[in-house]
């Protein structure tokens, strides 16, 4: 059995035959090991996981009757940082709306920031042949992408883009939003001021965490007078952050929270400590509601919807034929004052 490379040099796709040969077993024994039915010994259903992972096989969850024309499925994988982030949401529609009027339909599932997940994901994508990939990334290397090349799958990062680059990217200025909601904060009067972000980890997180230090530098104010709290990953912990920031003797004067759930968070230690009108705050996202709390959130607001339909349009600029040179597309972000970035810091 071999599954050398063909005289385009791509390796041919493996099949249920080229698993079985390989783990030494019969097709129906592959069948009943990936549609998880009985008596199949572990030893041997081991063996056969083993050759699906060497072989990078991939099982075809659409029949072979209900495959369109030239092969396609009319299916788009997507992977986001969380349904439930608004954010991720309102990407997800954007995408959703574009797919739906060219009669595709969107496998949706959520990264939770997880490389491995972020992994399992992609194979899922795969195993049901999808046409296009639209994704969030978590890791810092994307092994799948050759997998994907070799099948001819456009895919389209959004959000965050792999370190590696020499992929197509829509995402958002983060390193120049972040820079001019802390200077707002700065020309406010603002010196002592706290970034609260997420996981240094995350490549929107290390962006937004630049530009708050390009602001720092540009206003002449040292990078050791703005104190960074890194790791929060939701509003509980971002809470617990600020609560003790807030209880310190001199605690900062303003604060920029790096994304909408730490913004959340934030608020909540905020109230409970009753500063609300006397620390000055600006988030980076807007999150829901955020112009009814008194005072109003000020925000670097993103467009999820313009990342949405660019990144739409790039993918099924790709399946129409598109081998142009892979784009990074720059969506710029938004301040909106509605006053806690507005609040001055209190006088000596």
């Amino acid at each position: 059995m071999s599954t050398s490379a063909n005289a385009s040099g791509r390796r041919p796709h493996a099949t249920m035959k080229h698993v079985a040969a390989l783990a030494g077993v019969g097709i129906k024994t592959v069948s009943r090991v990936i549609n998880d039915e009985p008596n199949v010994a572990p030893q041997t259903a081991s063996r056969v996981w083993d050759a699906i992972q060497a072989l990078d096989y991939h099982v075809d969850m659409q029949a072979g009757s209900l495959r369109r024309a030239g092969g396609r499925t009319q299916t788009l994988g997507l992977l986001v940082s969380s349904v439930d982030n608004p954010f991720a949401s309102a990407m997800h529609r954007s995408i959703e709306d574009a797919a739906l009027a060219r009669g595709v339909a969107v496998f949706a599932s959520s990264l939770d920031d997880d490389a491995e997940r972020e992994d399992l994901a992609v194979k899922a994508f795969l195993r049901r042949r999808v046409d296009g990939l639209i994704l969030t990334t978590a890791s810092r290397a994307q092994p799948y992408l050759a997998s994907t090349a070799a099948r001819d799958i456009p895919v389209v990062f959004v959000d965050r883009e792999p370190a590696s680059g020499g992929v197509d990217a829509v995402v958002s200025d983060n390193r120049a939003g972040a820079a001019e909601a802390t200077a707002h904060l700065i020309r406010r009067g603002h010196r002592r001021i706290a970034l609260l972000t997420d996981r240094a980890s995350i490549q929107t997180a290390a962006e937004r965490r630049r530009g708050f230090l390009d602001a720092l530098s540009a206003a002449g104010i040292p990078a050791s007078d703005g104190e960074v709290v890194s790791e929060l990953h939701d509003s509980q912990t971002a809470q617990e952050a600020m609560t003790a920031l807030l209880a310190r003797d001199e605690p900062p004067t303003a604060f920029f929270s790096a994304q909408n759930l730490i913004t959340v968070g934030v608020l909540h230690a905020l109230r409970a400590a009753g500063r609300t009108r006397t620390a000055a705050l600006v988030g980076f996202d807007d999150i829901p509601l955020a112009d009814l709390v008194e005072p109003g959130v000020t925000v670097v607001a993103q467009d999820p919807h313009e990342i949405g339909r660019l990144a739409s349009a790039r993918v099924f600029a790709r399946l129409e034929g598109d081998d142009s040179e892979p784009q990074r597309i720059l969506v710029p972000t938004r301040l909106i004052e509605r006053g806690s970035g507005e609040i001055p810091p209190p006088r000596p």
